[in-house]
């Protein structure tokens, strides 16, 4: 099994439930794996593997539409992977709002969603 990384991934959205956090924006960090078989592949060619720059991609315009939940966000972007790349086994994508709207509250919030395929 081969698992393709990106992480620490920055963007600028404006996602949230309340609306001065659509209006606002804030920062949100992105960890992506994907994982699939690489069958004993040569690793020539770039088609050979799956493209880093096509998953950062998918990531960067599903962070561009305005969602609620970093859930729906999280779902969207296991679905476009799957579709373009059909024969991964396994997704684990975490999203975290890096300023959070709770009074005294330092951290980061987030959800991670994993998705396996038979």
């Amino acid at each position: 099994m081969l698992t393709i990384q990106l992480h620490n991934l920055i963007f600028f959205a404006h996602h949230g439930i309340h609306e001065e956090e659509q209006l606002t924006a804030n920062s949100f960090e992105v960890n992506l794996d994907v994982v699939y078989d690489e069958q004993g592949n040569a690793f020539e060619r770039i088609h050979d593997t799956i493209n880093y720059v096509s998953l950062y991609n998918i990531v960067k315009h599903e962070m561009q539409i305005i969602t609620p939940l970093m859930e729906k966000i999280c779902k969207e972007i296991i679905n476009k992977i799957k579709k373009q790349y059909p024969f991964i086994s396994e997704v684990n994508i975490s999203i975290r709002k890096l300023q959070v709207p709770i009074e005294n509250f330092q951290g980061k919030v987030g959800v991670t969603m994993n998705k396996k395929f038979s």
